[in-house]
C-alpha cells in the first residue's frame, strides 16, 4: 500500500513537471496496468485538455482516443461512442492514418456490444477504407472477422461462414491465433444453430485449445458456455456439467475483476467533473462569440467607412490621366467586392477571423494600386500644378495603410494571435535607432528630443523588442505629435537588479497640450483621442494607446498616465527582464548595387490590371524585361518552356492560388527565384509562404525601395 502511494505522489510531481499530452497518456496506460481506473481516467482527461488548450488536432484525437478505449473497457459502451465521435473529429481534420482506421474498428466494436449490427457495420467499411488507402492490408483480416460476426448476428450464415472459413484455413502462428479462435468459435455457433453437433463440438474444441494461448479470459468463457450446450445435446452430461461449472467460476471472475476497476460513487464523479468542464467551455465559447459579434459590426461600420475614402481618394487620382475609364470601372468592382465582404460579415458574425483577413487583403490590394500608380507619376515629373495633389494622395495613402495596420494589430492581440519572443537584445541600440529615426518628426515642431539611460542598466537584455519597439514608436510619435516648441524625453531608470534579472521603470515625458482630467480614464480605449477638435487638427486613428496598454499588459506590466492640460503629460510603466549576453550583432547591408537588376528576365503572375500595370513598369524602370501572366495555370507552363532569372508571384490567384502553382513548380525546377506578393492577412504569414518554395516575400503596398531592395538581395544570393 505505502509503495502504490509513493508512486502515485512521484507520478503526481513529475506530471506537474512536464505538462504534456504524451506524458499524461503514459500515466493513464501506467495506472491501466495496476488497474486503477480512476487514476487512469483523471490522467487521460488531463490529456485532453492540454491538447485542447494547444490546439493541437492529432494530439486531441490521441487523446480522445485513450478516454474512448478506457470506457470501453468498462463496458460504459455510450460513454466509449461519444468519445470515439469526438476523437475522429479531430483525426478528420489530418491526414489519414492506422490510428483513425483503428478508432473507426473499436467504434463498430461499441455497436457491437450494443447489438446495433447495422452501424457497427458502417464503421468496419470506414476503417477498411481507411487501411485499403494507407496500404495496411494485414488489418483487413481483423475487420474481416467482424463483418462475418455481424452477418452471423444477423443470420446471414450463408455470408458469415465464407470469411470464417478463410481466416480458419491459416496456419496457427502467432499473428493470427486471436482471430483465429474467434473464427472457430463463430463457425462452431452457426453449426451449433444448424443442429450439426459433431462438427459444432470439433470448431468449439479447437477454439479451446487456441485460446489458451491468448489467455482471452472473456471469450474463453463464452466458449465453455458453447461446449456445454453442445454436450447436453450430444448427452453427456457430465462434460456438459463440467464445462458450465467452469464457465460460471469464471464469469463470476470476470465479474469481480471488472467491479474492481472502479467505484460507482468514482465514476459518477469523474462524469459529474467532465459535464461541469463542457458547461464552462460553452460558456467561455459564448462570451467570445458575443465579443465577437461587437467586433464584426465595428469592423462593418468601417469597411463603409472606407469604401467612401477609397472612392474620393481614386476620383481624385484618375481624374487627369489617360486611363480613367478603365481605372474607375475597375475601382467599382472593387468597391462591390468590399460591400459583398461587408454583407457577409453582418451575417456570419462567426467567422470573425476570416472577415478580417478578406478586409485586409481586399484593402491592401486597392491601396497598392493608388500608392503604386502615386509613386510613378512622382517620377515622371508631373506638372506643378499636380505635385500638391500627389503628394497629398500619398500621404493619404499612407494614413489609410496605417489605420488597416492598427485596426488588424488590436484585433490580432485581442485574439490572442499574437505570442512574446525571449530575444537577446541591445536595449540602448534599440532607442538610440528609434530616437534617430524620429529626429525628422522632432524637427517639424521645433521639439528637443532626448533619451536617458541609467547607467546601473545593462546593455543586453533577453526579451520581446518588436514589441517594446512598437511600444517606444507610438509613445514616442504621440508627444511629438501634440507638442510644439516644447521638449520629449525618455527616461530609463533601474529600480532593482540582481545577476539574472533586472526591473526596469520607463517613462515618456512631454510639455505639449496634456490631457483633460475628465478623458484620462478613457484615453486608453479605442478609437479615444480627446475630442474631435484634437482628431481634426492632429489626425490619427486612436488606436495607439489601445494598442500600447495591451503590449505592456502583454509584457507583463501596466501602463499609467500623469497629465495638465497646457504642461503636457507623462506616460509610465515597469518591466521586468533576464540580463543578457554581449553578442555581436550583424545587419544586413541597406545599399545594393542597381547594375545587378539589368537584364534580368521577370515573369509577374498578377490577375489585378492595375497592379499589373503597376508592378511591370516598376520592372522596366530599372530596366528589367517583364512578362505578365494572369493565372496560376499558365504561370506553370511558362516557367516550365521558358528561362527566367525571377518570378514574381501574386498569392491570391484565380483557379490556382500562387501557394499551389510554387508548390507544383518546384516539383521540376528548384533553381529559378520566386517571390511571393501579398497583401500578408491573419491568416497568413511569411514562414507558411516560404514553406511552399518562395525564396521571399514582398507585401503589399509596395514600398519601391523595399521592393527593389528584396529583389536584388535575391538576385545577388
Amino acid at each position: 500500500m505505502f509503495s502504490t502511494l509513493l508512486t502515485a505522489q512521484r507520478q503526481k510531481k513529475k506530471a506537474i513537471e512536464v505538462d504534456s499530452v504524451s506524458y499524461y497518456v503514459e500515466l493513464s496506460n501506467f495506472n491501466v496496468k495496476v488497474n486503477n481506473y480512476k487514476s487512469s481516467l483523471d490522467f487521460a482527461q488531463k490529456a485532453i485538455d492540454f491538447a485542447l488548450n494547444k490546439k493541437d488536432n492529432k494530439q486531441g484525437a490521441r487523446s480522445y482516443a485513450v478516454l474512448a478505449s478506457l470506457y470501453f473497457d468498462l463496458k460504459k459502451y455510450d460513454d466509449a461512442i461519444e468519445s470515439y465521435t469526438k476523437c475522429l473529429s479531430f483525426y478528420d481534420l489530418i491526414a489519414p492514418s492506422s490510428e483513425q482506421a483503428y478508432s473507426y474498428y473499436k467504434l463498430g466494436l461499441c455497436y457491437m456490444e450494443k447489438g446495433e449490427f447495422l452501424k457497427a457495420e458502417t464503421y468496419f467499411n470506414d476503417a477498411q477504407r481507411i487501411y485499403t488507402e494507407i496500404k495496411i492490408p494485414d488489418a483487413v483480416e481483423l475487420l474481416n472477422l467482424q463483418k462475418g460476426i455481424v452477418y452471423s448476428a444477423k443470420g446471414k450464415y450463408k455470408l458469415a461462414t465464407p470469411i470464417f472459413d478463410q481466416i480458419i484455413a491459416k496456419p496457427d502462428y502467432l499473428d493470427v491465433f486471436k482471430t483465429k479462435a474467434e473464427a472457430l468459435y463463430q463457425q462452431g455457433s452457426i453449426e451449433l444453430k444448424n443442429n450439426r453437433k459433431n462438427l459444432a463440438l470439433n470448431y468449439l474444441n479447437r477454439a479451446y485449445d487456441l485460446n489458451a494461448k491468448d489467455k482471452n479470459i472473456e471469450q474463453k468463457s463464452k466458449i465453455l458456455l458453447s461446449l456445454s450446450i453442445v454436450h447436453e445435446k450430444l448427452l453427456d452430461i457430465f462434460k456438459s456439467h463440467k464445462y458450465l461449472k467452469e464457465h460460471i467460476r469464471m464469469k463470476d471472475s470476470i465479474s469481480s475483476v471488472n467491479s474492481k476497476k472502479i467505484g460507482t460513487e468514482d465514476y459518477a464523479n469523474f462524469k459529474e467533473t467532465e459535464r461541469m468542464k463542457t458547461i464552462e467551455q460553452m460558456d467561455k465559447e459564448y462570451k467570445e462569440q458575443q465579443k465577437a459579434n461587437k467586433v464584426a459590426k465595428l469592423i462593418s461600420t468601417l469597411a463603409i467607412a472606407l469604401i467612401i475614402i477609397l472612392s474620393l481618394l481614386s476620383f481624385s487620382l484618375y481624374k487627369n490621366n489617360n486611363i480613367k475609364k478603365k481605372s474607375n470601372l475597375l475601382l467599382k468592382e472593387k468597391n462591390n467586392e468590399l460591400q459583398i465582404a461587408k454583407d457577409k460579415a453582418e451575417k456570419a458574425s462567426k467567422a470573425r477571423a476570416e472577415f478580417l483577413s478578406t478586409v485586409s487583403h481586399e484593402l491592401r490590394t486597392p491601396l497598392n494600386a493608388i500608392n503604386g500608380i502615386t509613386h510613378l507619376l512622382l517620377e515622371e515629373n508631373p506638372k506643378e500644378s499636380q505635385m500638391n495633389y500627389l503628394t497629398s494622395l500619398k500621404f493619404s495613402g499612407n494614413y489609410l495603410l496605417t489605420f488597416i495596420n492598427e485596426i488588424l494589430e488590436i484585433n490580432r492581440i485581442e485574439s490572442s494571435a499574437i505570442e512574446t519572443e525571449n530575444l537577446n537584445f541591445n536595449l540602448k541600440l534599440l532607442l538610440g535607432n528609434i530616437q534617430n529615426s524620429l529626429k525628422e518628426l522632432a524637427s517639424i515642431n521645433n521639439n528637443a528630443f532626448s533619451v536617458e539611460i541609467d547607467e546601473n542598466i545593462p546593455d543586453f537584455l533577453i526579451g520581446d523588442p518588436t514589441k517594446l519597439s512598437q511600444i517606444f514608436l507610438n509613445l514616442i510619435n504621440n508627444a511629438l505629435k501634440f507638442t510644439k516648441n516644447g521638449e520629449v524625453k525618455v527616461i530609463l531608470s533601474s529600480t532593482e537588479t540582481n545577476e539574472e534579472f533586472t526591473a526596469i521603470h520607463f517613462e515618456v515625458i512631454d510639455t505639449g497640450i496634456g490631457i483633460p482630467e475628465e478623458k484620462i480614464d478613457s484615453v486608453f480605449d479605442s478609437f479615444s483621442q480627446g475630442s474631435i477638435e484634437i482628431n481634426r487638427k492632429y489626425g490619427g486613428t486612436g488606436l495607439g494607446l489601445t494598442i500600447v496598454k495591451k503590449l505592456v499588459h502583454i509584457l507583463g506590466g501596466k501602463i499609467k498616465v500623469e497629465s495638465k492640460v497646457g504642461k503636457g503629460s507623462s506616460f509610465k510603466f515597469d518591466l521586468s527582464f533576464k540580463i543578457g549576453t554581449d553578442e555581436k550583432i550583424v545587419e544586413k547591408v541597406a545599399d545594393y548595387d542597381e547594375s545587378i537588376l539589368y537584364d534580368k528576365k521577370v515573369l509577374l503572375i498578377e490577375d489585378n490590371k492595375i497592379n499589373q500595370m503597376i508592378t511591370k513598369k516598376m520592372v522596366e524602370n530599372k530596366r528589367m524585361y517583364c512578362v505578365v501572366i494572369d493565372n496560376g495555370e499558365d504561370a506553370i507552363e511558362a516557367v516550365k518552356n521558358n528561362k527566367f532569372d525571377l518570378v514574381l508571384m501574386d498569392v491570391h490567384l484565380p483557379g490556382i492560388n500562387g501557394t499551389i502553382a510554387t508548390q507544383t513548380i518546384r516539383t521540376f525546377d528548384k533553381k529559378t527565384l520566386i517571390i511571393a506578393l501579398t497583401a500578408i492577412s491573419l491568416n497568413e504569414n511569411r514562414e507558411m509562404l516560404l514553406s511552399y518554395g518562395m525564396n521571399d516575400v514582398i507585401t503589399k503596398p509596395f514600398n519601391p525601395d523595399e521592393f527593389y531592395k528584396i529583389i536584388a538581395q535575391n538576385l545577388m544570393i
